[in-house]
């Protein structure tokens, strides 16, 4: 491979990974359009560098993350076993729903998970109100964080855990069938099942696509779909966007970020609907 082309892959990914770190999407929503669409690059390899660059921008963010408090670690593990239970249920199901259906579904929820989250924009971010009788009470969910923008410790605590499961186990159902990353639709589900700040999501959501996606990188390694030409550049982009994205996050006031990932989910919605209707798009993972 060139330098050249090994310095744009770079560049490319460290923009994907930058936008990805502060939506806590996956990179691979964007790093998968780049490669086949800019770079040529088959869409097999291009799903395995994405699942590199998914890692690595995971890994990235996880310090300056976990450092400012930004992580709720025991929840993302409670809500990551439903979206693989989902995923799996997923995978068993590819083939007897119709496909064009599925993508209507999924372009109706984006619009109105949109709508949610604006509904959300005037609304305090996070409750400090906790029912010690919850189920989020009695695994201790409840936490704060330091936010550098208010200049001032937010604590917040964690509603309907049972309905955050619910939308968990769908994300990752509807992610199986489609072929497309959960993250989402995660933060929708955390912002309007949870009652989650939008920070904390997003951090969240950081850290749940890098275990999902170091779930399946062994499959794509022994598949001989990560072609290390490809991804190692990938990876070195991802890795600092990702630490770039972590910092652009921390100091991004709530409302900014909110409207930012409300247009991401309406852009989304049009591409689903645009599939519905026999317009495909590169698939995309995390």
């Amino acid at each position: 491979m060139e330098t050249s082309t090994a310095i744009w892959l770079c560049a490319a990914a460290f923009g994907a990974s930058a936008l990805g770190g502060v939506l806590g999407m996956a990179s691979g929503i964007f790093i998968v359009p780049i490669l086949t669409l800019f770079f040529g690059v088959d869409i097999h390899v291009a799903i395995g560098a994405s699942i590199v660059s998914v890692i690595a921008c995971s890994c990235g963010s996880a310090a300056p993350f976990l450092k400012g408090r930004l992580t709720n670690i025991r929840l993302a593990m409670v809500l990551e076993t439903a979206t693989t239970l989902g995923a799996l249920t997923g995978v068993f199901l590819i083939g007897v729903v119709p496909v064009g259906a599925l993508y209507a579904l999924f372009a109706v929820i984006l619009v109105l998970s949109a709508w949610q989250m604006l509904a959300r924009r005037q609304e305090a971010a996070g409750s400090a109100v906790q029912d010690g009788a919850s189920l989020a009470s009695l695994l201790r969910l409840h936490s704060s964080f330091p936010d550098r923008v208010l200049g001032c410790e937010v604590a917040y605590s964690v509603g309907r855990v049972p309905l955050g499961l619910a939308l968990m186990y769908g994300a990752g159902l509807i992610s199986a069938l489609l072929g497309i990353g959960s993250g989402v639709l995660k933060i929708p589900a955390m912002d309007s099942a949870l009652r989650l700040p939008i920070k904390v999501s997003s951090a969240t959501s950081n850290f749940m696509i890098g275990v999902t996606a170091a779930a399946s990188a062994g499959a794509y390694f022994i598949r001989g779909d990560i072609d290390i030409s490809i991804a190692s550049p990938v990876a070195l982009g991802s890795t600092v966007g990702a630490l770039a994205g972590a910092r652009l996050l921390m100091w991004l006031p709530a409302e900014k970020l909110r409207v930012l990932f409300v247009v991401v989910l309406l852009l989304f919605a049009a591409q689903m609907a645009m599939s519905a209707a026999g317009l495909h798009f590169p698939e995309t993972t995390g």
